[in-house]
């Protein structure tokens, strides 16, 4: 059995391997550029001397190093939307097909009559088909996640939306969901176009849901608070993910929503310009103070294994509702 399942795979499997080798060709050599560049500008080192303090002195002190990076390599990032559809391609043309085309050719009927019980067929297919998926998501997540470190590091981070998407284990949770989700739709449907049009659209329906509702809320935010007139600001290449920035007034009161107010060191050149213009304001009495509300760069991991737990459970389930949905099936 193990034999037909590769023989009725393996232009699939061949097929993932010439794309991991075309996306490899592309990946390495300009993987190998932006780490020169990364490391000629003196961005390294200087990213390495910040750390990830959440404030810091006038941002961090690396934006003229980041920007020029980010002019040369920054529209790289694009290319995480790329990556995104990978996972989804791998349900559409693993899974769906996996048992709606039996269904739909009537070949499943020779199967159940050679002793072979309807839940051993589906469970070694997924089984074989699921270990070989996973492989390929493992090479992907990466090769992937080697890619960006640089452009992540010099950027907005690991926690951004898509780049939490496409780097450390969740990618290849996704992948086995999309593969679920694809085996699950082909039982329901009994055939495969159908089968591919309905795992796309729940896919992309399960993956808002848990980005823009689950993530954000996975793991309490941690808020912090500093002076206006402190000298200190956001370190802009932390790797944290804001949520919300305001400023208060003395009286505690929010006077301005979706920005912070800050001046350089007390003593450095325009400080006391500075604080007399902030003073000056009509934003009720001083001193004011930002906060910030926001998930550290230390939460990744934590937040890749809440996320991986959710679309595992999910994998788990839609297992055995297809197991029981092929019960079904005449």
């Amino acid at each position: 059995m193990t034999w037909l399942i590769w023989r009725q795979h393996r232009k699939q499997f061949l097929w993932a391997l010439v794309t991991l080798a075309v996306l490899a060709a592309v990946m390495l050599p300009t993987g190998l550029a932006m780490r020169g560049t990364y490391h000629d500008l003196g961005l390294a080192d200087c990213l390495g001397r910040l750390g990830h303090t959440t404030l810091a002195p006038d941002g961090g002190g690396c934006e003229q190093l980041t920007r020029r990076f980010d002019n040369k390599y920054g529209g790289l990032l694009y290319a995480a939307i790329l990556f995104l559809l990978l996972p989804v391609l791998m349900g559409l043309f693993f899974g769906a097909p996996l048992v709606s085309r039996e269904v739909e050719n009537g070949t499943h009927r020779m199967v159940w009559t050679q002793g072979v019980s309807r839940r051993h067929w589906v469970l070694t297919k997924l089984g074989l088909v699921g270990g070989g998926s996973v492989l390929l998501a493992v090479v992907y997540a990466l090769g992937v996640a080697w890619w960006l470190e640089p452009l992540t590091n010099a950027g907005p981070g690991r926690l951004e939306y898509m780049l939490f998407d496409v780097q450390g284990v969740v990618p290849v949770a996704y992948t086995l969901f999309a593969l679920a989700l694809g085996v699950y739709a082909g039982t329901v449907s009994r055939k495969v176009l159908p089968a591919m049009g309905i795992s796309l659209a729940a896919f992309a329906v399960v993956r808002a849901l848990v980005e823009l509702l689950v993530r954000p809320n996975a793991m309490a935010t941690r808020t912090v608070e500093y002076a206006a007139d402190g000298g200190l600001f956001p370190n802009r290449q932390a790797g944290d993910w804001v949520f919300a920035q305001t400023v208060r007034n003395s009286a505690g009161e929010t006077v301005l929503n979706d920005g912070i107010l800050g001046c350089p060191p007390p003593g450095s050149p325009g400080a006391a310009d500075c604080g007399r213009n902030i003073a000056g304001n009509s934003l009720g009495p001083g001193p004011y103070t930002n906060v910030m509300e926001f998930q550290p760069a230390d939460r990744f991991w934590p937040l890749q294994a809440i996320e991986s737990g959710v679309f595992l459970a999910l994998t788990a389930l839609l297992v055995l509702l297809a197991v029981r949905q092929i019960r079904k099936i005449s």
